[in-house]
């Protein structure tokens, strides 16, 4: 193996790795070892707003394949507006 193809398998073993560190979220710690990337609240407060959208999604898709009638559906959408006042 010629000095070109040792450091070109280095180069690509160094960069599996950051892809696989980067794919499950760990990072390098000081003293060495690895640990979770914490939430920052940007990611914390993107998780809450996707939270919130499926269940209006549930509630929306509750109401479209409900049979009870239009007075129910009146009543439904009108308790997801006093909420989300």
């Amino acid at each position: 193996m010629n000095p070109f193809e040792m450091v070109l398998g280095i180069i690509i073993v160094i960069t599996i790795g950051r892809v696989l560190q980067a794919k499950y979220g760990y990072r390098h710690r000081r003293r060495g070892g690895m640990e979770p990337i914490a939430d920052d609240a940007e990611t914390r407060r993107l998780r809450d707003e996707v939270r919130a959208l499926k269940e209006r999604i549930a509630v929306l898709e509750r109401l479209a394949t409900d049979d009870a009638g239009p007075r129910a559906l009146e009543r439904e959408i009108e308790a997801l507006r006093s909420r989300d006042a």
